[in-house]
């Protein structure tokens, strides 16, 4: 009998501690995904509208809309469903994209097969959320121009502050008239991690390309592999973007089929672009898209609002420091082995606009501000014949002095 007066109140206190459990669950992935559109915000590159939003207790849906900040050309739908358990929260939804009108006409008709879906999953203990999305071929035409993407599948998994990306690209074919590129298969990989508000970042990423191949009556030229890295940081001080782009072999079917055309590596640093100053910059994208709407996120005039902390970016003189040119071209017998420095001057930033930069004599005013030097080291006799220099120059040093190019002291000459 007394065991039979304690079940009552062990199943009521165990259907207390689930319905707790549920809510708490609904809560913390409420809470996150605020939180996460917080931070998608944060970056200054997005607009990010929550258009429909219905929390519950076993299960919760919305909509969410995605821009570009700057332009409007489209837009995404991401429509979710989530199913709220003690340990796990399961997420679905489709993603729909949307051209304006403009855009639309000028694309033409886009075809697929049916409209991408992507599934994830939220842990509530851990905060840990994995995303998975599965994009079918679709093909763009207009004109006849035709852009076909072969499928693609990505996934997104990480929690606030650290997120890693994954993306397969199975072939992108872009066609026009009688010539064709070919991209692909191609993968990515990235991780991006960062304070709140996205006050520091840090954020790298890896692109690697089989194979990239182009068919056209007059040049046949296929390039595998190609990789592209790159490194971002912003810190109390300053934004620093260090890339490194390796080129497989270029080889010119036609031509020459057993000989690359060029084959190497570049890697560069750009440096002192200040901290303060960007942040401005992202703070006032993000209003500026708070004042838009779906069809005009930012208004016209944009640049001309942004130009007085734009040109504060480079109050610290931005400098690129090129660390290595190593590329070498087998069919043509020649190597580059090269390094240098540019640097900008900041003095007087109130005399330079960026509105007016593409007119004279404001384009003068800009080119003269870029200064520095990159040498090639054991430069072959062809170079300096082609330079107009003796050919026992062995090292040859460009220097850019207010714009102006010269090479081992003497004016680059024209070609």
């Amino acid at each position: 009998m007394r065991k039979e007066r304690l079940i009552v109140p062990i199943i009521a206190t165990v259907a207390v501690i689930w319905m707790a459990a549920q809510l708490l669950s609904s809560v913390l992935f409420e809470r996150s995904m605020r939180q996460a559109l917080e931070d998608l915000k944060a970056r200054g590159e997005w607009r990010v509208q929550r258009t429909e939003s219905d929390p519950g207790w076993l299960t919760s849906h919305g909509k969410i809309l995605l821009s570009p900040l700057l332009g409007r050309p489209w837009r995404l739908e991401v429509s979710y469903r989530a199913r709220h358990g003690v340990l796990n929260t399961e997420i679905e939804g489709r993603v729909v994209p949307r051209l304006d009108t403009a855009l639309q006409r000028a694309v033409g008709d886009v075809s697929a097969p049916s409209e991408p879906r992507w599934q994830g999953r939220y842990h509530t203990v851990s905060g840990r959320t994995e995303l998975r999305l599965a994009l079918a071929p679709f093909v763009i035409e207009q004109a006849g121009r035709q852009l076909e993407v072969r499928g693609a599948r990505v996934r997104l998994e990480g929690v606030f502050g650290d997120w890693r990306l994954h993306g397969l690209l199975d072939e992108l074919v872009l066609k026009d008239r009688d010539a064709r590129l070919a991209i692909g298969p191609s993968e990515l990989e990235s991780r991006y991690t960062y304070t709140e508000d996205a006050y520091h970042f840090n954020q790298r990423d890896q692109l690697r390309i089989a194979s990239l191949s182009l068919e056209h009556p007059e040049l046949n030229l296929t390039v595998t592999p190609l990789e592209l890295t790159s490194h971002m940081v912003l810190d109390e001080q300053e934004l620093r973007v260090a890339s490194e782009l390796i080129l497989g072999d270029a080889v010119l079917a036609d031509e020459a089929p057993e000989a690359p055309i060029l084959n190497g590596r570049l890697a560069a640093e750009l440096s002192r672009i200040d901290a303060d100053a960007v942040r401005q910059v992202i703070a006032q994208l993000r209003q500026e898209a708070a004042w838009g709407s779906v069809e005009m996120p930012v208004e016209e005039g944009l640049l001309t609002r942004l130009e007085p902390n734009l040109l504060q970016m480079l109050k610290a003189s931005p400098r690129l420091d090129i660390h290595a040119i190593d590329m070498q071209s087998p069919l043509l017998g020649l190597e580059i082995d090269a390094d240098g420095v540019l640097f900008f001057d900041s003095r007087g930033l109130d005399q330079l606009s960026f509105t007016a930069a593409t007119s004279e004599p404001m384009a003068s005013r800009w080119r003269s501000r870029f200064e520095g030097d990159i040498t090639w080291h054991n430069a072959p006799p062809v170079a300096a014949l082609w330079l107009g220099l003796p050919l026992s120059t062995r090292s040859l040093t460009f220097d850019l002095i207010q714009g102006q190019w010269r090479v081992n002291g003497r004016p680059l000459p024209d070609f």
